[in-house]
């Protein structure tokens, strides 16, 4: 007899093992060499701020990236250009992420490609009304997910733009 606590089990380990695979495909087929799937991350992640500037606090409730690893990322990004990186005035002790102009046309130029990547990795396999469903059903399991001791309930990029 199949108990809720088995299909809850089986559908996670579904869950999981479709986004490890489908990563793993984006991945192969990152279309820039410019940037990794990372830094992309980060870039997205300033892109959706109003002025593309995000606390580093803040900025690491969004990738999926321990704090130091984020803090490296961000010093690369800063050498190349792409952010800029200020003290927080509120804090002292924090930081300020900003996109440059450079690193948001960058962005830009890979994000187009990876939406093509994510619509050839989607659109090939579930149709509109599948991916809509998809969709919600996330969106479901992210906005219910408890939250973690950090204050984070897991959300993090989804889009691509």
């Amino acid at each position: 007899m199949t108990t809720d606590r088995d299909v809850a089990v089986a559908a996670w380990e579904s869950l999981f093992r479709a986004q490890v695979t489908v990563m793993r495909s984006l991945a192969a087929n990152w279309p820039s060499r410019e940037i990794s799937l990372n830094e992309y991350d980060v870039l997205f992640n300033l892109s959706r701020q109003s002025d593309r500037r995000i606390r580093l606090r803040d900025l690491n409730h969004h990738v999926l990236l321990t704090q130091p690893s984020v803090s490296r990322l961000i010093d690369r990004l800063v050498a190349r250009g792409y952010v800029e990186k200020e003290t927080d005035p509120s804090d002292g002790r924090g930081a300020i992420i900003e996109l440059t102009d450079a690193g948001h046309g960058l962005f830009r130029r890979v994000a187009l490609a990876h939406m093509g990547s994510i619509t050839e990795r989607f659109g090939d396999i579930l149709d509109n009304d599948e991916l809509q469903q998809l969709m919600e059903l996330c969106d479901r399991l992210r906005d219910g997910a408890p939250v973690d001791q950090s204050g984070r309930n897991g959300d993090s990029s989804r889009a691509a733009l």
